[in-house]
């Protein structure tokens, strides 16, 4: 009996397209999702009692694998004293303290509880500090699912953005201009032509939802230059990249200062937190303390909190990070040598914990069209024969995968094993010659 196909059936009745996230339907691969009942470390367990090498970690928050006894220790501590209070408590206030050591471009941080209620509370707030309407955002770069955010390119390279849903009206799209990620001299443009009502720039520094592509050198760099010079505010969206890539996320690695870091994911340890925080004086532009209004009822609320600084205690640790990139590296080259020993156009990134393959023969993926011209039956393909392998990546082709600390070389080698069969299988049954679009 399949009990996944049995829970999507009756979640299909009640919820919309059977799922509460878009992309965990499926329909970017084909077939159904699997329903998970458990994890520990790098393991997932289905609802029939399979169990898959889990890459997609919850979409990133868990850095140091399911259920890591210390995370879940703390956070029962907390839970024996109440879920949440609606007043302020000690744990939110050291958690603020520690990302504020971490990541010194915060000055004062405002914990929220999604990285869409961080990025939308962002923009609001270089809007009010600026007091300026436009913002520059990137195609493929994903921000939450604000109405202004929710929007596509038009018909020229750069352009005044266009609704990219139903539900957003056009008089809000027009505020958002769009530009191809990594190509400055598109935001150079921009600013040229609308610079003075320019609030802000909001960027992943790495991106992480068009696939894992990587900013060319001086992209970063260029950005911080033009918000200076237009008076702008530079929002860099590390919810992925914050402590999933260095301990002082995106921004340390690369060496740019951004006006305002979005966090979440990791910041939570697996519950749903987001938080927003930059330089003391624009985030005193801030409710109670400045004209830009936001609240929640359930921001900062302790149990949150726990899981986020307990998952900090742990990263914190010496040559966390080191160990964690050698593994990810130690897979994403492994994945490459296999699949060009297959013949197989195959190209990878990888930075830290975060990880993304391409289907193509190009030397370098730098934005959403390089992405958009991968091979995308190719991966549905080896999407699904991993998935027989036991093996659970991101089910779909726009998305980066992640790498824990629970992933030891015993988990890599199985994984390795794992695509080796597939990129063998494919080629045994003339699927590969057969496929469109190769090169």
């Amino acid at each position: 009996m399949n009990q996944s196909r049995t829970l999507f059936n009756l979640a299909k009745q009640v919820i919309p397209g059977g799922v509460n996230s878009p992309v965990r339907a499926f329909r970017g691969v084909g077939g159904e999702p699997i329903f998970i009942k458990s994890g520990q470390g790098a393991y997932l367990v289905d609802a029939d009692g399979c169990n898959y090498i889990d890459y997609v970690c919850s979409w990133g928050p868990l850095i140091v694998g399911h259920a890591h006894p210390h995370v879940i220790t703390r956070v029962t501590e907390v839970l024996q004293n109440g879920l949440s209070f609606g007043a302020p408590t000690e744990i939110e206030v050291e958690l603020a303290q520690q990302v504020c050591k971490l990541m010194p471009s915060i000055e004062m941080i405002r914990f929220v509880n999604s990285g869409t209620e961080a990025t939308m509370s962002a923009i609001r707030l270089a809007r009010g500090y600026t007091k300026r309407d436009k913002i520059v955002k990137f195609a493929g770069c994903y921000h939450g699912h604000a109405d202004s955010l929710l929007v596509a390119a038009g018909s020229g390279a750069l352009t005044l953005g266009v609704p990219s849903s139903a539900g957003v009206p056009e008089s809000v799209a027009m505020h958002t201009l769009v530009a191809e990620y990594n190509h400055l001299e598109d935001v150079a443009a921009l600013f040229a032509k609308y610079g003075q009502d320019i609030a802000c720039i909001i960027v992943e520094p790495v991106a992480g939802n068009m696939n894992c592509v990587l900013p060319e050198p001086g992209f970063l760099e260029g950005l911080r230059d033009l918000c200076d010079r237009y008076g702008s505010v530079l929002i860099f969206d590390e919810v992925m990249t914050g402590f999933r890539i260095s301990l002082g996320g995106a921004q340390a690695h690369y060496g740019i200062t951004p006006d305002i870091t979005v966090l979440g994911k990791v910041i939570g340890g697996g519950f749903p937190v987001g938080a927003f925080g930059g330089r003391a004086d624009i985030m005193r532009t801030i409710a109670p303390l400045g004209p830009v209004y936001q609240a929640g009822t359930l921001s900062g609320n302790p149990v949150a909190m726990m899981g986020g600084l307990a998952t900090l205690e742990l990263i914190t640790e010496e040559n966390f990070y080191p160990k964690l990139a050698a593994q990810t590296i130690k897979l994403t080259e492994g994945l490459a040598e296999r699949a060009h020993a297959a013949n197989i156009p195959f190209y990878v990134n990888a930075i830290g914990g975060m990880f993304g393959f391409f289907f193509t023969d190009a030397h370098t993926i730098k934005s959403e069209g390089d992405v958009k011209r991968c091979n995308m039956a190719l991966f549905k393909r080896f999407f699904h024969g991993m998935l027989n392998e036991g093996i659970y990546l991101a089910p779909s082709a726009f998305e980066a995968g992640f790498v824990s600390s629970a992933h030891g070389d015993m988990e890599i080698d199985k994984t390795l094993q794992a695509a080796e069969n597939v990129f063998a299988t494919l080629l045994k049954n003339e699927l590969y010659e057969s496929l469109p679009n190769l090169i």
